[in-house]
């Protein structure tokens, strides 16, 4: 792989049943100086519907009462911030070190990642990652096995397996702007990066972890080549180099914002966070007469400052296997500095053990699955009866009405039906879901 084809302008969308460039590749070269391709990226996703709506799903606390908790777009953006500074300080090394292509700047690899980052959770479902499990152990059912007769195996796989990182490609590539014409066409850099799993549930790591629907695979395999994204297996491939960028800018903002809100919200003490970062910070005594949240921000800023500097040089480190697909890390992270990746390690212990363990929390994300399913429960079966049955009962005919802004039609197959309702569960705030199933329940009719 090679930087010039990496950092690729290009954008797609399907016609005629290929995919063809929007235009032809331009350069940054004679370009508005102000607004790059990748600027136009950002743009894009930043006014999005889908963006809007990561301010009423849950990043940690669902329905957090706290003015000062992260929702998954505070979080989002926090993240995209961590990963413009990570890739603009990997742009200066590369651009010293003569890697950069011509027409290319320093701050371009920022934008790229920065892009990435912004909308890495745009799939996410209503309540996160429980949503997911939620979702996928509906269609795993025993008793819901019925709905899955005629589908292959991979479209089989698709729609028990729930992933938002499949349904964050799926909003860029098919759903949002140009629905099922390219969605917002951004460039191919930018899709790249964002893939942190570049496979199909078909691949062995696909029942936990994938990217790729099987409605998105003819579009990425059109990328994957514009980019020269080498190819391990037939429709695998090795991970573009920055998307291990926006993959660290993210664990390093969810390690230590998480416990950021946990103090605010009093279910951990100030002073086990300082505690914790002590290996990356050092603070004059004058500093610890500020209140317990300025220390927290304070001390925070250090940490996510060090880990920067210890990731983007990392990153300069490997640069060479991750261009030849040889990367052999788990992720940059765990070949950083012991100090950044003993602290962060220590934080997201301290997280799963007292903060996701919590009795609130825990009672919210029972409450999920009722909710999800009770959803599930009427739009499936209603969608089953006029794909399969060809017939609807009035009840039925009711549902498929939510369906109102991607209709199931007459000629879609079951996996595009249930691809539909996926869409639409999926793209639920944690609000709107649970005052859906609050209202099919029939409670407060009277």
């Amino acid at each position: 792989m090679n930087w010039q084809q990496l950092l690729s302008t290009t954008r797609f969308r399907p016609k005629d049943g290929m995919i063809l460039p929007t235009s032809t590749p331009s350069t940054q070269e004679g370009q508005d100086a102000l607004r790059t391709d990748f600027h136009i990226d950002y743009d894009r996703v930043a006014f999005s519907s889908a963006f809007r709506r990561l301010g009423r799903k849950t990043q940690v606390h669902p329905f957090a009462e706290h003015d000062h908790t992260h929702n998954r777009l505070t979080h989002s953006v926090e993240v995209a911030s961590v990963g413009r500074s990570l890739g603009n300080r990997v742009g200066v090394m590369l651009a010293a070190g003569g890697f950069l292509p011509a027409g290319n700047t320093p701050s371009d690899i920022g934008a790229v990642v920065q892009v990435a980052c912004l909308a890495h959770d745009l799939g996410n479902p209503p309540f996160g990652h429980v949503g997911e499990n939620a979702l996928r152990d509906w269609f795993r059912d025993p008793k819901n096995a019925h709905y899955l007769e005629g589908l292959s195996e991979a479209e089989r796989r698709d729609i028990q397996t729930y992933e938002g990182n499949a349904h964050s490609l799926r909003q860029l590539a098919s759903i949002e702007m140009y629905r099922n014409r390219g969605g917002m066409r951004l460039t191919a850099a930018t899709i790249g990066t964002l893939l942190k799993y570049p496979w199909t549930t078909l691949d062995p790591r696909g029942d936990k972890k994938f990217n790729i629907y099987q409605t998105e695979l003819p579009f990425m395999r059109r990328v994957a080549e514009e980019l020269g994204l080498s190819e391990l297996a037939p429709d695998v491939w090795v991970r573009h180099p920055l998307s291990y960028l926006m993959e660290a800018a993210d664990d390093i903002c969810y390690a230590l914002l998480d416990l950021e809100d946990a103090v605010e919200i009093g279910w951990v003490d100030d002073i086990e966070v300082e505690s914790i970062l002590s290996e990356l910070t050092f603070v004059e005594n004058t500093w610890y007469a500020q209140s317990s949240r300025q220390r927290c921000a304070m001390l925070r800023g250090i940490a996510i400052g060090r880990s920067i500097d210890d990731v983007a040089q990392t990153f300069i480190t490997h640069q060479a296997d991750l261009l030849n697909g040889e990367f052999k890390g788990k992720d940059l992270i765990t070949l950083c500095s012991p100090q950044v990746r003993n602290t962060l390690e220590k934080a997201k212990d301290l997280a799963r053990n007292r903060i996701f363990r919590h009795q609130s929390k825990l009672m919210t994300s029972i409450a999920a699955y009722p909710c999800l399913s009770s959803i599930l429960d009427l739009l499936v079966p209603a969608v089953y009866a006029f794909v399969v049955e060809g017939k609807v009962s009035q009840r039925h005919s009711l549902s498929l009405e939510l369906l109102a802004d991607e209709p199931i039609e007459e000629g879609d197959s079951l996996y595009i039906a249930y691809m539909k309702v996926l869409d639409f569960v999926g793209s639920m705030t944690d609000n709107s879901a649970a005052k859906m199933a609050r209202e099919l329940s029939g409670v407060g009719m009277l």
